[in-house]
């Protein structure tokens, strides 16, 4: 050995023998890989710990070829700059290895290395943890969550391939919500299904149930000779893999499923591995969790919608109807009558045509209000100017609304259906309490430069505008302020809202960023 690996340049170089006792025992005790290659980068010199970090006995390395890159040695490189390079150990598995290479007096090399296997999987696993941390935080639809979650665990060096099987309705059984590795298994599921009836013991069940992890070392050969997996078959065989881990999605105390790790052959599952797939598998709960509170919520949020409705039906169309019905009745005794007064039956005609075409106007605000249309097919701002255009038809109060030219919500329809339902719920309450004459709309970019803002001002007048409370004297946040806030806050958002120092009141949500982007560019339409 050498004593010099990081040696100055222009140093001399002096051999390390066995007549050098403390050298020769600093060289042996050493936790890295010292070696020496000769001018052909063979082997000629190796300490203990380099034949432990390679696998194999000393002697039977001398005269092998290195897995090192001999023209690593240039003088120009740097010296603190490390190489890396692979090594096919006996067990079959590749090991990664840092090294250092130096030019040796006499011609060869000296060589310093050190096995970083386990380092970068951690490195990979923490990289894996944080992008799917991300993922989970990213507003978008459960299975692209959980997709995503997947493909991060996946692309660790030792996992072929992955699932995650939950519930996500309380009627059904688990099933795949997200997968990496196996491909196009839309059929999963179902053929699972068939394992069980022909009495495939599924070993992920286990982890569902008792929800602590199941480890299964060399699962695949099992797999693939049990009769009772044969509806698998063709799935479970590509990609190559052994051994099997199933780790339950815990969160709250509750089992919610399971995410199913296949490790690639020689690769078994250690304790390093099972702590990355437990903090996947939080992620994977924590994301399906949400969902499950988002579904709730906006369940509760329609239902609240449906009595809304049928309050404005009863209070609007079905009083109107009540009073055609009365109109109609008053006609046909006066129609009757010997000596009806045409005029007056023609006054009775025309008020019972006016409280029709209310009524029908009434009726189809309602119905507009039960389903958009035109948010799924135009988008946002139109949808949000069809409901101006009708209620201006219906009620006669003058509607503003500006956007600029380009609006982006990356989140799709979910998002623009609840800043729609937003905005519809403010021109309710301005047209029911606020004795308003005009209302402005505005879609703007967030003052941060990132996000949306939205707000309806309305002119409404006299003191109950000024005090919060409107004409009736009910305070205008108890009028679906709330609704309007779980909203907002569903997506990360805020809303306010107040009175105006000049009169009347305003609502005002601002989503984030990550869910609605304004382009900046252009002035602002206006219809």
């Amino acid at each position: 050995m050498y004593s010099d690996v990081d040696a100055p340049a222009g140093a001399s170089r002096q051999p390390v023998t066995g007549e050098d006792p403390v050298l020769r025992a600093l060289v042996d005790v050493s936790a890295d890989g010292l070696a020496v290659l000769d001018p052909r980068g063979r082997f000629t010199v190796l300490n203990a710990a380099a034949a432990h970090i390679l696998g194999l006995p000393a002697d039977d390395l001398v005269g092998r070829a290195a897995p090192f890159d001999i023209g690593d040695a240039s003088p120009d490189r740097p010296r603190e700059d490390r190489c890396r390079t692979t090594w096919p150990a006996p067990d079959g598995r590749r090991r990664d290895l840092e090294y250092r290479l130096a030019p040796a007096a006499g011609g060869g090399y000296v060589v310093w290395f050190s096995d970083v296997t386990d380092t970068l999987r951690q490195q990979e696993r923490l990289t894996a943890i944080a992008r799917a941390a991300s993922s989970v935080a990213d507003v978008c639809s459960l299975r692209a969550t959980l997709d995503a979650v997947a493909h991060e665990v996946v692309m660790t060096a030792n996992i072929a391939a992955v699932q995650i099987l939950a519930i996500d309705d309380p009627r059904e059984e688990l099933r795949v919500l997200g997968m990496a590795g196996f491909g196009d298994a839309a059929e999963f599921t179902e053929r699972l299904s068939a394992c069980r009836r022909l009495g495939a013991r599924v070993g992920f069940m286990d982890a569902f149930q008792g929800g602590k992890p199941v480890v299964v070392l060399h699962r695949k050969p099992a797999i693939m000779a049990d009769p009772t997996w044969a509806p698998l078959h063709a799935i479970m065989g590509h990609p190559d893999w052994d051994s099997f881990v199933s780790m339950p999605l815990v969160v709250r105390g509750r089992t919610l499923g399971v995410i199913n790790a296949y490790y690639l052959p020689g690769e078994d599952p250690g304790p390093n591995s099972l702590s990355f797939l437990e903090a996947m598998a939080d992620h994977a709960a924590v994301a399906i969790d949400t969902a499950t509170l988002l579904a709730q919520t906006r369940s509760q949020a329609q239902l609240d919608e449906r009595r809304r409705l049928a309050r404005d039906l009863h209070d609007s169309v079905v009083q109107q109807l009540f009073s055609m019905r009365m109109q109609a009745k008053a006609l046909r005794a006066q129609v009757d009558c010997a000596d009806a007064d045409p005029a007056r039956v023609r006054s009775g005609a025309e008020e019972l045509a006016e409280l029709s075409q209310n009524a029908l106007a009434d009726l189809r605000g309602l119905v507009f209000e039960l389903r958009p249309l035109d948010l799924a097919e135009r988008g946002l701002v139109d949808a949000v100017r069809a409901h101006a255009a009708s209620l201006e038809a219906r009620t006669g109060l003058v509607v503003d609304v500006e956007a600029p030219p380009s609006l982006e919500l990356e989140s799709g329809i979910d998002v623009q259906e609840d800043l729609y339902r937003i905005v519809q719920e403010a021109l309710h309450n301005v047209v029911k309490h606020a004795r308003a004459t005009a209302v402005g709309i505005r879609f703007t970019p967030a003052e941060d430069g990132g996000g949306l803002v939205v707000e309806v001002t309305d002119d409404g007048c006299g003191p109950s505008a000024a005090s919060g409370s409107s004409a009736g004297g009910a305070p205008r946040d108890t009028l679906g302020l709330v609704s309007m806030r779980e909203r907002a806050q569903r997506w990360g958002g805020r809303l306010v809202a107040g009175p105006r120092p000049s009169g009347g009141w305003t609502v005002r949500v601002t989503l984030p960023a990550s869910v609605a982007q304004v382009a900046a560019e252009g002035e602002a339409g206006s219809r």
